[in-house]
């Protein structure tokens, strides 16, 4: 199932995006948004009788974090080989404001602190429903679904820094969207989830998730065992190699297998 946050011009809903997607990962001209009354984090799937033609909506972040963003650094070899560092031995985290949390067609901005604005592409995690210390094995009873983020970091300030706050923490640098899909499980391909970044139509980043160094099971359980995580709350888990800058009236593609695409374009703050 896929649900949608959208807005028809007027205050944002929640709707059942009906269905399929082309070969772009765009909803086909027959798609419809079959609205629910409320989040359904909070209030289940309970659908309402209104209707709406995908063409007729904006698409919203699908999710706005009540608490937390928990970014995952490292964690695939090949990234972590091409900016020069080691793999860590458990997942390495940091946190991502909810500030910085913007929907599919939004502009990343660009700001003026940075000369080095970078795009990774990767798989978000939702959580469904508060938790701590989850077992890995029980990992897939606290995800509500997954959808497509795109950690943008402002690679300049992170060197300058080491720490990670101020390079991946500005306004509109976490892109969610385009909505998020309940009904699939990336541990139950073989090859992974195949994740793409096209900037400009240029293919830039190409990755499967099978290449995670921790999979999605692993990373739950050892956040949730330093931080309880509540429902909303966002995992991103780590992007491919290939990573690289940003300009401004640049536009960004991240793709996922299963999952749709995440565009938004690059504009000065």
């Amino acid at each position: 199932m896929r649900i949608a946050r959208f807005t028809t011009g007027e205050e944002p809903m929640y709707g059942v995006l009906t269905g399929e997607l082309d070969q772009f990962g765009q909803p086909d001209e027959e798609a419809r948004i079959v609205a629910l009354a409320g989040d359904p984090l909070y209030v289940g799937l309970k659908l309402l009788e209104q209707e709406y033609a995908v063409g007729d909506v904006r698409l919203l972040a699908p999710v706005l974090p009540r608490s937390k963003v928990i970014g995952v650094g490292r964690n695939y070899a090949a990234h972590a080989a091409e900016l020069g560092h080691d793999l860590p031995a458990e997942p390495m985290l940091f946190m991502k404001p909810n500030t910085s949390v913007v929907g599919p067609g939004d502009r990343i901005f660009h700001p003026p602190q940075s000369q080095d604005v970078h795009y990774e592409g990767e798989l978000a995690v939702v959580i469904g429903r508060m938790c701590r210390d989850v077992p890995a094995e029980q990992a897939t009873d606290v995800i509500h679904g997954y959808t497509i983020a795109n950690d943008v970091t402002a690679r300049d300030l992170q060197a300058r820094d080491v720490q990670f706050t101020r390079a991946k923490s500005f306004d509109s640098f976490c892109p969610l969207g385009p909505w998020i899909e309940t009904d699939l499980d990336p541990q139950t391909f073989a090859d992974g989830l195949r994740i793409q970044t096209h900037l400009n139509g240029d293919l830039v980043q190409d990755g499967t998730t099978a290449d995670m160094v921790f999979d999605v099971p692993t990373l739950v359980a050892h956040i949730s065992s330093v931080m309880t995580l509540l429902p909303g709350d966002v995992i991103l888990t780590g992007t491919p190699e290939g990573v690289g800058r940003m300009q401004v009236g640049d536009e960004v593609e991240v793709s996922i297998a299963g999952l749709g695409t995440l565009t938004n374009k690059v504009a000065q703050r």
